[in-house]
């Protein structure tokens, strides 16, 4: 009688110490479980094997990835059960080597080594990032290439996932009924109105990405805008939809570094979604750049995600599945230090807007777009692409409403020595 599933269930409550919150289904059409309860399918032995070579997070994500892994049933409440197990209990290959000390352990772990046989390591999948430890030095040539993974896999897959808008980052939610488009067409409003665009000023807009937020302040600001991007594939998609619009003349897109941006000063900066990828080693050097590109009274608006500061910081580390799969080198910091490194660099900041819930919002549509065109969406990037897209918008769609991580939207102002900063007393009218 099939006993797979019965077997790898009893092992992992063994190891993980605790029941285990989801139904398992194995290779051998077996299942076991609480009744109801989301579904793991382990399709195949490999899945266990990946586990074995690289246990943890790591381990999961190349059998997710791969498909060896897969969850029958709802994706989100899949994950927030196995949230505790995967995420908050940070188990990973130290914890469990330190864990072979234990006889018990050691005799589950036997058992796992009989069940995955045989026991070679199997290659991790295509879409993995090799050789990432160069990538957090954060130079201008490991930002192209972090840059050109995430976001050079198809502008047609974008616009599947992202909807007509194409914006890639938090959308902001006037009305839960809002359609995606009136969401993020409502986010580039808000972001002209805090940078107090007018005819005639020139704003940068920092990792511009496919050109909506620049087409947005040309059009209907009348700004002139110089958008940069580090990737290829954006850059040409942008200068066509600025082309059809008509707006050539007041919208340049650059395939650059904003470290090689020496045309200011600019009126205004926009930096939505892009600074996550700086690293904290050169977040000081990104804020002093942009500010020393702003004419006094200029303002930046920072849009970034935040995670939750730790009480000893020198032990954050990057999650394994993101910077394998998802954003190469990205790193988070906690609110607190992103102001303050703005506030270091000269910048007087004057407003903090957080919308974690937004996010959350945001990414459920994303998701639901790309389920909604699962077969198509697959075809235009890669099977193993797809998976990575769908896990990562669900988990992170599930972290934003934990309050695991957030986004913020920094207002800051390069504020003259006479201290004028332009601001008027009351920036912003709470309901």
């Amino acid at each position: 009688m099939p006993d797979a599933a019965l077997r790898l269930k009893s092992l992992a409550e063994q190891l993980l110490g605790a029941p285990l919150p989801v139904r398992i289904r194995a290779w051998d059409g077996s299942e076991a479980g609480p009744p109801g309860a989301p579904t793991l399918v382990v399709r195949s032995r490999r899945a266990l094997r990946r586990l074995m070579w690289k246990p943890g997070e790591l381990g999961l994500a190349r059998a997710w990835v791969a498909g060896d892994l897969d969850v029958d049933g709802d994706l989100y409440a899949a994950l927030d059960r196995l949230a505790e197990f995967i995420w908050e209990r940070g188990e990973d290959a130290k914890n469990l080597r330190e864990s072979l000390r234990d006889p018990e352990f050691r005799a589950a772990a036997r058992t796992l080594v009989g069940l995955a046989a045989p026991f070679l390591p199997p290659a991790p999948p295509p879409e993995e990032m090799r050789r990432r430890r160069t990538l957090h030095l954060h130079t201008k040539g490991s930002d192209r290439q972090a840059i050109s993974h995430h976001y050079d896999v198809g502008n047609d897959f974008y616009e599947l996932v992202l909807g007509p808008s194409m914006v890639y980052s938090c959308a902001y939610w006037e009305s839960e009924g809002s359609t995606l488009e009136e969401a993020q067409r409502d986010k580039l409003e808000l972001i002209a109105r805090k940078l107090a665009l007018k005819p005639g000023m020139r704003l940068l807009d920092v990792g511009c990405g496919w050109g909506s937020m620049a087409i947005h302040a040309a059009r209907e600001h009348g700004v002139t805008v110089v958008g940069v991007t580090l990737s290829q594939e954006q850059a040409a998609y942008a200068r066509k939809r600025i082309a059809e619009e008509g707006l050539t003349d007041k919208v340049e897109i650059r395939v650059q570094d904003y470290r090689d941006v020496r045309d200011g000063p600019y009126d205004a900066i926009s930096s939505i979604g892009m600074a996550e990828h700086v690293g904290a080693e050169r977040y000081l050097e990104y804020a002093r750049d942009l500010h020393a590109l702003l004419k006094p009274g200029g303002r930046l608006l920072n849009h970034q995600i935040a995670r939750r500061p730790q009480a000893d910081e020198s032990t954050y580390e990057v999650d394994d599945f993101i910077d394998a799969y998802v954003f190469p080198g990205g790193e988070l910091a906690p609110v607190g230090s992103t102001v303050g490194q703005l506030e270091r660099a000269g910048f007087e900041v004057r407003d903090v807007e957080a919308i974690r819930e937004h996010y959350a919002l945001t990414l459920r549509r994303w998701v639901a777009n790309l389920e909604a065109h699962w077969k198509e969406g697959q075809r235009l990037t890669s099977p193993g692409r797809a998976r990575i897209w769908r896990l990562y918008m669900a988990a992170s769609a599930l972290s934003f409403e934990r309050n695991r991580i957030g986004v913020n939207q920094v207002l800051a102002v390069k504020t003259p020595e006479a201290g004028t900063s332009g601001m008027p007393l009351r920036a912003r009218a709470w309901q």
